[in-house]
C-alpha cells in the first residue's frame, strides 16, 4: 500500500501541506448548525495539488434526513468526490449511521461513501457492519494499513501527528483514483 493522505478541518490551514498526499479528507459539516468556514479554500488546495477529494459530515443527534439535506446543500459536487459519514457520537445509533449513508448513496450515485468511525465503534456500537463502499478506521497504533480488527477496510487513519494520517488499502495512486471516479479539476 502506497496511498495516503490526510484529513484537515478548521483546526488546519487553509492551505495545508499536501507534499506526499494522494488523498484528503475535508470536514465541511457537523449536525445542522455547523460549517467549516475554511472548507472551500481548503478543497481547492487539494484540487491545485491533484488530490483525491473527500468530504465529511460529523454526525449527531437529530433528524438525519436534516443533516443529509445539510451536508448536500454544501458541496458542488464533482465526479470522483468521496462523502463520508464521521460516526464519533454515542448518542447516534447504528441504523441513523446506516440510514444517512443510504440516503447519501441513493441521491448521489456515482460518488462512494464511506463510514468514519474509531475502533471502539466499529466493534462495539456497529451492529450491521454498514459501511457505506467502504470502511475508514481510526486507530492510532503506530502500524499504518494494519487497524485491528478483521473486517475489510479501505482506509486506515494511522496517527495524528503532526495532522491526522491515512493509509489507503489501493496498490498506487491510479488504482485509488479509478476507484473514486477522480478525475482532474482545473485550478
Amino acid at each position: 500500500m502506497t496511498v495516503t493522505g490526510i484529513d484537515v478541518s478548521s483546526a488546519q490551514s487553509e492551505k495545508y501541506p499536501t507534499a506526499g498526499s494522494d488523498f484528503v479528507f475535508i470536514k465541511v459539516t457537523e449536525g445542522t448548525t455547523y460549517t467549516n468556514p475554511k472548507w472551500v479554500a481548503q478543497r481547492k488546495t487539494a484540487r491545485n495539488a491533484g488530490l483525491v477529494t473527500g468530504f465529511y459530515h460529523f454526525a449527531r443527534p437529530g433528524p438525519v434526513t436534516s443533516q443529509v439535506d445539510y451536508f448536500l446543500s454544501k458541496i458542488n459536487l464533482v465526479e470522483g468526490d468521496i462523502l463520508i459519514l464521521d460516526w464519533e457520537d454515542a448518542r447516534v445509533p447504528n441504523s441513523w449511521k446506516d440510514s444517512w449513508l443510504k440516503q447519501v448513496q441513493q441521491r448521489t450515485p456515482g460518488h462512494k461513501t464511506l463510514l468514519y468511525c474509531n475502533r471502539d465503534f466499529w466493534l462495539h456500537r456497529d451492529t450491521t457492519s454498514f459501511a457505506g463502499n467502504g470502511l475508514w478506521i481510526a486507530q492510532y497504533n503506530n502500524k499504518p494499513g494494519q487497524p485491528d480488527i478483521h473486517s475489510p477496510w479501505l482506509f486506515h487513519q494511522h496517527t495524528d501527528r503532526p495532522i491526522d494520517t491515512s493509509i489507503g488499502k489501493f496498490e498506487d495512486k491510479a488504482a485509488l483514483h479509478a476507484w473514486s471516479g477522480h478525475v482532474a479539476i482545473p485550478a
